[in-house]
């Protein structure tokens, strides 16, 4: 791009900021700290020129856009920090479904697929005895709002607004039914009701879901939900990291198939494996 390209091209993203902002010449020549004479100069189109330096950054930081794009040296208007902020986000997570954020995600990828990896067996799959038994020990419960969530959610996923593809660690499934690791102490009886709604589950929704086993002794995953192709969020505790930018996003995603192509239980199983467990 020469100089008179550039120096047009400038002009008119000058004049495209100013009207986004409703900004007059004055405006912007109060802002930059410039005589309004020297921004009619840059606004001229017979003869096109460029600002110094100064100019430039002060312009761009009054109308709020990035200097990179001013000069046609980015397509993206927003300012480096937007865009970064834009990319990666960080937001507090309740311990329960309930969080509004996660109800907000899965409205927001309505007509995409929904891919998750849980932390736990899925909140979307649990019977009220299980999340009983489960928020016991948190101090403040939510177990009302936290139902109400996860019935939404379940509707959700019955209405086949969205395909929800789950994939689970084996061990979980097997913790499940033996009563080890997060869940011993929890009833037999709960358990087995547990596991057979799952199972009922896969069978009555296949194929809007599909749940895969994968071996942990093989493949991992952190808790993530790839919700469509403009979302990604990984669950790390008391906070979630969200990411849009697409390049991130379709990195979980193929994260997300590399799981599926190793699992060792395939979506067709799923529910026969479980109900299998659920019988010793």
């Amino acid at each position: 791009m020469d100089k008179r390209q550039r120096a047009d091209l400038f002009r008119r993203r000058l004049q495209e900021a100013m009207a986004h902002k409703n900004m007059t010449k004055s405006g912007l020549a109060r802002g930059a700290q410039v005589d309004r004479s020297t921004i009619g100069q840059l606004l001229k189109d017979d003869h096109p020129r460029l600002p110094n330096a100064q100019l430039a950054a002060d312009a761009a930081q009054v109308l709020g856009v990035s200097t990179d794009w001013l000069l046609g040296l980015t397509n993206r208007p927003e300012t480096p920090g937007d865009i970064v902020a834009a990319a990666l986000s960080l937001s507090p997570a309740e311990r329960s479904s309930a969080d509004d954020q996660l109800l907000a995600w899965h409205h927001e990828a309505a007509g995409y697929k929904v891919r998750h990896v849980p932390a736990t067996l899925p909140d979307i799959l649990k019977t009220e005895r299980m999340m009983d038994w489960e928020y016991a020990s948190c101090r403040e419960r939510r177990l009302p709002e936290t139902l109400d969530a996860q019935k939404s959610q379940l509707d959700w996923l019955t209405s086949g607004v969205s395909d929800y593809e789950i994939a689970l660690p084996l061990h979980e499934v097997d913790a499940c039914a033996a009563g080890t690791a997060y869940y011993a102490g929890a009833n037999r009886d709960m358990r087995r009701a547990q596991l057979a709604f799952i199972a009922d589950q896969c069978d009555l929704l296949f194929p809007r879901l599909r749940i895969f086993l994968f071996d942990a002794h093989k493949v991992f995953s952190a808790p993530v939900t790839v919700f469509g192709p403009n979302l990604a969020v990984i669950y790390v505790g008391q906070c979630y990291l969200a990411f849009r930018e697409i390049e991130r996003v379709r990195s979980l995603s193929n994260h997300f198939d590399w799981l599926v192509r190793e699992a060792v239980v395939d979506a067709r199983q799923v529910a026969q494996y479980i109900r299998g467990r659920n019988e010793h």
